[in-house]
């Protein structure tokens, strides 16, 4: 991608919002790993994922100084006059719970509560793959991919009607993603236990 980009004069959004859930420390948790990435690249981030802050709606962006337009003009400059011209700023009670989770306290629970999502990951991912169907993901996200025979839409609401169990259809993401089912990790364990035990006497 960024070789792609800087051939083609593009710039790259690249979401970060799951590296923390990234447990293979072989693979990149941002995209400035990548050599000429601050050339070429925004990374956005947020507490949405890591500390379960979606409504609160607090997060980043870095913009690189190396990051410029053919003239030299910093993108940096103008994301900066976008920024405090359009936003007003995060509220100071959601800007301290970031600064919370932050501290030695806060990254320790973050670890917990992540590990416990990542734990729920391997229930859904092993229980899918007893099962004899083709699983995909689960490793470094929340989220688990099956492949499945038919409309994803018909699957969805098959299980849905027959083990009250919720999943998301691939096609939601595009085209790419017809054929497949996204299973969440992010729930009660208990719960997540139950999902599984129904999907396996329905299709087991």
């Amino acid at each position: 991608m960024v070789k792609f980009a800087k051939k083609n004069k593009s710039i790259i959004l690249f979401d970060a919002a799951y590296c923390e859930f990234i447990q293979d420390k072989n693979l990149p948790r941002s995209i400035y790993e990548i050599k000429g990435a601050k050339e070429v690249a925004i990374e956005v981030n947020s507490f949405s994922k890591s500390i379960g802050f979606t409504g609160v709606r607090l997060g980043w962006s870095v913009v690189p100084h190396e990051l410029r337009y053919d003239d030299g003009f910093e993108v940096h400059d103008d994301w900066n006059r976008i920024v405090t011209t359009l936003f007003n700023g995060a509220s100071i009670i959601a800007q301290k719970g970031g600064l919370a989770a932050l501290d030695e306290k806060g990254i320790t629970e973050m670890k917990t509560i992540i590990d416990y999502y990542m734990t729920n990951a391997k229930i859904i991912k092993n229980g899918l793959e007893d099962i004899g169907l083709s699983v995909y993901g689960g490793n470094n996200a929340p989220y688990i991919w099956v492949q499945c025979k038919g409309k994803s839409w018909d699957v969805f609401e098959d299980i849905l009607e027959k083990c009250h169990v919720v999943t998301t259809p691939g096609s939601g993401f595009g085209s790419a993603g017809e054929g497949f089912l996204r299973f969440s990790a992010f729930g009660k364990r208990d719960d997540i236990k139950e999902a599984v035990s129904r999907l396996k006497k329905m299709i087991g």
